[in-house]
């Protein structure tokens, strides 16, 4: 991997993986909230935790090299989800409260593809 594309991952991972850690500890310390949200829309109660848990547990693996591409993966489902649920359930629609989904989503595949496996040199 060339040094330019590796930095530009790294980059991509730190931002993302702050975003989805803070994201996901909020939902934990309000955790009344977020079930109560979540019910709101139709989810059972361990939905809530799960996605919080999920959010925090993928942007932790997304610092780990060895997990990058899974943790990835595993959030853009998260966030084609989200985009749905904006989409669908969530007052005003997708745009504008779901565009940081969609924005997340499109960074996720970004790394998920800069961070695919090379063909080794012979």
């Amino acid at each position: 991997m060339s040094s330019t594309r590796n930095i530009i991952a790294w980059i991509l991972q730190i931002l993302l993986a702050v975003a989805f850690i803070a994201s996901g500890g909020n939902k934990l310390l309000h955790l009344a909230d977020t079930v109560k949200g979540f019910g709101g829309m139709g989810f059972p109660s361990w939905f809530a935790y799960f996605i919080a848990g999920a959010e925090v547990l993928g942007g932790i693996g997304l610092l780990v090299p060895r997990f990058t591409r899974l943790a990835a993966l595993g959030l853009m489902l998260i966030m084609i989800g989200a985009a749905y649920v904006h989409a669908t359930k969530i007052p005003g629609g997708l745009l504008p409260n779901g565009f940081p989904a969609l924005g997340l989503l499109v960074l996720l595949v970004v790394v998920y593809l800069l961070r695919r496996p090379t063909a080794a040199r012979a």
